[in-house]
């Protein structure tokens, strides 16, 4: 029998803790100080009787319990923001819903093509898409917030607990305006004489990328931005002479139609599988079954299968 004096705030605080391997980050995402934080753990692991995290200088470890403890706490709050979602859509008139993300390249590549054999296989499902970075959407699908992602396979650390399957793979490219000075005479060591919007920590493309450029002998750039934002990258690399390094997906309108030109560099070691992912646990629903046949349908179309 569940001991009554576990709160919801008790599993919401510890999942957090350990995401963020911070009591301090933890507080400020759940918008609590850090001795309220604390003291919320403490009452836990005192009605639990065992320590379930180790606090140490590179912020807190999981005990023995503390790992079993976590993939229950996580499927619990999964459960109850599927219940959530449940209750909304009984006010819909009938409709369903789905919440998909998508990373930047699948959105701007795939999914319209996606939305639209969709509609036509579920015409009473409401569709929400979200996009943004790897970390942030499995984050959100392992809250229960999303449920489905379609993105890049992640660093092992990122993919614990997320079932993934591949649909195709994707390259990096180096891309800039039309007309850019270094078309004339492509260089890869030359990048850093020029702004490079380059990916940030966590995404799933920045090691793919890192490795690269120190296979190829290209040191630290200088002059570089990171963002993942494919609205800046698209306005920003058009009205300047930046280097974008970017997912093929991203840009794979702005190349075909002219807009943008993919420097002529060797990028297949970038290659990597992006997929369909979904929590273990959970039986995909009519509509997130609905959504895979229009995904795979959507592939053939547009010929990435892989």
């Amino acid at each position: 029998m569940i001991d009554r004096r576990i709160k919801f705030r008790h599993i919401q605080c510890f999942v957090e803790i350990c995401r963020e391997h911070s009591l301090k980050i933890a507080a400020e995402k759940l918008f609590l100080t850090q001795p309220a934080i604390s003291k919320t753990l403490k009452e836990l692991e005192e009605i639990m009787g065992a320590t379930l995290l180790l606090r140490n200088r590179a912020g807190v470890s999981l005990t023995k319990q503390g790992e079993v403890f976590l993939h229950f706490a996580e499927m619990s709050l999964a459960a109850i923001q599927q219940g959530l979602t449940g209750v909304e859509q009984v006010g819909t008139q009938g409709r369903t819903r789905l919440s998909v993300g998508a990373l930047p390249s699948v959105a701007a590549r795939l999914m319209p093509s996606v939305f639209a054999e969709f509609m036509e296989l579920a015409p009473q499902t409401n569709l929400r898409i979200m996009d943004g970075p790897h970390g942030y959407l499995v984050e959100r699908l392992r809250l229960g917030e999303l449920d489905l992602v379609i993105g890049r396979l992640g660093q092992p650390d990122t993919m614990q607990g997320i079932t993934f399957t591949q649909l195709y793979e994707e390259r990096v490219e180096f891309v800039v305006r039309a007309g850019h000075p270094l078309l004339s005479k492509p260089d890869l060591k030359r990048i850093g004489e020029w702004q490079v919007i380059y990916p940030p920590e966590g995404s799933a493309i920045r090691p793919l990328v890192d490795r690269y450029l120190i296979a190829h002998g290209v040191g630290d750039i200088e002059h570089r931005l990171e963002s993942v934002s494919g609205a800046f990258g698209r306005v920003y690399t058009r009205q300047s002479d930046a280097i974008w390094i970017i997912s093929a997906g991203v840009v794979a309108n702005e190349i075909a139609d002219g807009r943008m030109v993919a420097l002529p560099f060797d990028t297949t070691i970038t290659r990597g599988p992006v997929g369909l992912m979904h929590r273990p646990d959970e039986i995909l629903s009519p509509q997130a079954q609905v959504f895979s046949l229009a995904v795979n349908s959507a592939l053939r179309r547009l010929g990435l299968q892989s």
